[in-house]
């Protein structure tokens, strides 16, 4: 079983011809996404800027659209080169360390925030790296939460997995460990017993998934996440507002749903990062704020999450809508809990 996500690693697709892109992204497509597309991806439909219709598909695969950049995008979009204090790790809140532990992905998601900040460091972290952490952590009891992330951490064996997570705990046995990953969505076959017997004995550990489409709900997945769920692991959802693809109160309100029946609880809902080329799946924000606003008509407590926005240059999180002051021209003006004001540019 462990060989076979291995397998599915190694067979994605990674080139798409005819469709040379000059991007810092690389593809990395698992055929299993491809399977829960409803179009051949190499004659799939795409609109006039060459974007594919499939929502799926869209995710996946390059377009012309990812060279062009517009003056508010920027390559670190979040600012986390400002918070930096190791090569691969973010101190922005006091109690919560964010880990890059890697650059690889199953899936590349075209509309990726990180897309131009990892390309030199698909690797995983080494041992070194993994004990500075560890003291980091120690020496800061402020630390109640590490993110791993990255990238996504679990591209790599169980073993390298339990090694980070094992100096983690060394540096603070009641660390909740926020595990952020797409991978038992677009790659099930890695969601492994060994994985779950890893993750169980990780606690205090939630699950983070990314997940942006109702069709991404697939069979392989609810048995993975069963699975998981079995072994009493807390799991919420993460998605990201694309235009496109799931822009649309119906779409919305089907996936969050849905999730929430299978006992994921709806986590953030992001508004599309300021990262360079990726324009073209960024919905504007006042269509975000209505599309909130009726899936606070459609969903329940449980199912509804909460629409965020990462601030520019390094702001912080922002909750929407109580954090929005009002709209200059097309510059929205937004305030944090910090009282500071931010601008975030209005897109059509």
């Amino acid at each position: 079983m462990s060989e076979d996500w291995q397998k599915a690693m190694r067979q994605r697709i990674k080139t798409v011809p005819g469709w040379d892109v000059e991007t810092s992204l690389p593809v990395g497509i698992p055929r299993h996404w491809l399977s829960l597309s409803q179009e051949d991806y190499l004659m799939c439909q795409r609109n006039k800027d060459g974007v594919p219709l499939d929502p799926l598909l869209a995710q996946a695969l390059p377009s012309p659209q990812e060279s062009l950049a517009t003056k508010d995008e920027a390559v670190d979009p979040l600012g986390e080169s400002r918070h930096r204090i190791l090569p691969r790790v973010v101190h922005q809140y006091p109690s919560r360390l964010l880990v890059r532990a890697t650059g690889e992905c199953p899936l590349f998601c075209r509309y990726c925030f990180r897309r131009s900040l990892l390309k030199d460091q698909r690797s995983w972290l080494d041992r070194k790296s993994i004990s500075s952490i560890s003291s980091y952590i120690s020496a800061h009891p402020e630390i109640r939460e590490v993110l791993v992330s990255g990238g996504d951490p679990l591209t790599v064996s169980d073993d390298r997995l339990e090694e980070l997570f094992t100096a983690i705990r060394r540096a603070g046995s009641a660390i909740v460990i926020r595990l952020c990953t797409r991978t038992p969505v677009c790659l099930p076959s890695r969601v492994t017993p060994g994985l779950v017997d890893l993750l169980h004995r990780s606690k205090p550990l939630k699950l983070i998934l990314h997940i942006n489409h109702p069709r991404e709900i697939s069979q392989e997945f609810i048995l993975g996440l069963e699975a998981m769920q079995n072994a009493g692991l807390p799991i919420r959802s993460q998605s990201v507002l694309l235009k496109g693809i799931n822009d649309r109160a119906e779409t919305l309100a089907e996936l969050f749903s849905s999730l929430s029946r299978l006992g994921v609880e709806p986590y953030y809902l992001f508004q599309g990062d300021l990262a360079a080329g990726t324009s073209h799946f960024r919905v504007p924000l006042s269509k975000g704020l209505e599309l909130y606003r009726q899936l606070r008509q459609r969903l329940s407590g449980l199912e509804l999450p909460r629409y965020a926005l990462d601030a520019p240059e390094g702001g912080g999180k922002l909750y929407l809508p109580e954090s929005v002051i009002g709209l200059e021209g097309k510059t929205w003006i937004l305030e944090g809990p910090d009282g500071r004001r931010h601008r975030y540019p209005e897109e059509t």
